[in-house]
């Protein structure tokens, strides 16, 4: 079994940042390809940032390429979301996921999920 616990979400102003963090526990996190999604009200969940296990293969959503960046601390059993320049439309609630298929990661159907930690950036 493993948990995830994300941290780090709150209010932003459009144009500032946040990093978002995933505690795992429970089995072993370097065999496993981490990721985050999100969810906006009233919208489909989608994904945004995926890492595979060794760190070297990183996947990003076209809409947050080049602002989003996704890594992980095998020491800490930590991944991270640094997110910069954020927009209004960034606003969700963020998920971690975890899977030892990066395929099920990016798709939307890994085994393990956190509980989600909500990002509000204002405009």
């Amino acid at each position: 079994q493993v948990q995830l616990v994300e941290s780090g979400g709150g209010l932003v102003q459009a144009g500032g940042s946040l990093r978002l963090s995933c505690a795992v526990s429970g089995r072993t996190f370097s065999t496993y390809t981490m990721g985050w999604f999100r969810q906006a009200p009233g919208k489909e969940r989608e994904f945004v940032a995926a890492i595979g296990w060794a760190g070297g293969s990183t996947y990003y959503a076209d809409s947050v390429k080049g602002r989003f960046t996704i890594s992980r601390d095998k020491a800490k059993n930590t991944v991270y979301l640094q997110m910069n320049s954020l927009k209004p439309e960034d606003t969700a609630v963020y998920y971690c996921v975890a899977d030892r298929s990066a395929a099920a990661v990016v798709g939307g159907n890994a085994n393990y999920w956190g509980q989600g930690t909500q990002v509000t950036v204002s405009s």
